[in-house]
């Protein structure tokens, strides 16, 4: 207890008043109080006058002098101090307020070398701190390999899965290249397709309405000499001379009813299922397989195609 109040007393000695740490580079000043160096050079600059800040005497000039034996107190105050924090860091015994050398195997917790001789601890296995540490640090690290080698297998495990996860995106880009591209062939082949249908459609119009309208044109000439006639006949039949009339009626030696020719209405059905959507839709489908397979397809084309005429059928 004297000793502590010896280092409490001796650090006082050795603290700067401005500062309130231990001097460095300590000066005295013409009054006697001491102060660092750096301290009291800026109090001055601070305030604009030289005095002391703890007897506010004021000086005509500023004298400092060093101040040797309070250099070597603040160092050997510092030293103290700094042995006595590093003492006191150590870890003690709550109950007894003695360093903890000891390491209970039993209870797995740090005691003192009284506490290792009470009743609490009897027939516990010890062993020193410094052993224990050793030991404990052994299994530590121990752990700390076996864990670090688990880390590198799973971030092997992290890369391969990975790389799987790029391989199956990779593929998908691929495929879905393929299926555009392959459609795009589709399209373009079943277009064609579809303007050779539509042309097909069209001769066959053309024709069936060929054949109607000269048809229609027969109708049509057989229909106005009978009107031609009519008009005579109405002619004939408004004449108001009856001599007239009988001389011009035995003139004919027949007539037009009897020269007309039977007329008939020409079908003009288009042939529907020579163009029905399901007929034409597989036969293009296979056509269009066959276009594709007499050149030199992948694998790919040909699971397509066939997917597709299965679905179709």
């Amino acid at each position: 207890m004297a000793a502590k109040v010896i280092f409490e007393s001796l650090t006082e000695e050795a603290v700067c008043p401005i500062c309130l740490d231990f001097f460095t580079d300590p000066v005295a000043l013409e009054c006697g109080h001491n102060f660092c160096r750096s301290c009291i050079t800026h109090s001055w600059d601070k305030e604009g006058r030289n005095s002391c800040p703890e007897c506010r005497e004021e000086f005509t000039h500023r004298t400092l002098r060093v101040n040797r034996a309070l250099v070597r107190l603040s160092e050997k105050a510092r030293t103290l101090s700094r042995n006595g924090t590093e003492k006191g860091s150590k870890h003690h015994c709550e109950k007894h307020q003695e360093e903890l050398k000891l390491f209970c195997e039993t209870d797995k917790k740090l005691i003192c070398v009284i506490s290792a001789a009470g009743r609490e601890h009897k027939s516990h296995s010890f062993m020193p701190v410094d052993e224990a540490v050793e030991i404990y640090k052994g299994q530590v690290k121990s752990t700390f390999k076996s864990l670090t080698s688990k880390k590198s297998d799973i971030q092997e495990m992290e890369q391969e899965q990975k790389e799987n996860i790029s391989e199956v995106q990779k593929d998908s880009h691929n495929l879905q290249s393929q299926v555009t591209s392959q459609f795009a062939e589709l399209h373009q082949i079943l277009a064609e397709k579809e303007q050779r249908i539509l042309g097909d459609i069209r001769e066959e119009e053309a024709a069936i309405i060929k054949t109607m309208e000269k048809n229609l044109e027969e109708i049509q000439e057989n229909l106005n000499s009978i009107q031609e006639e009519l008009s005579k006949l109405q002619e004939q039949i408004d004449h108001k001379d009856g001599v007239i009339f009988l001389k011009e009626e035995a003139g004919h030696k027949s007539r037009v009813i009897d020269e007309t020719k039977t007329m008939l209405v020409v079908d003009g059905t288009l042939p529907i299922d020579k163009f029905d959507h399901t007929f034409f839709h597989n036969t293009a489908l296979r056509e269009t397989s066959d276009i594709i397979n007499q050149g030199k397809p992948n694998t790919f084309s040909i699971v397509l195609f066939k997917t597709l005429l299965c679905s179709n059928m």
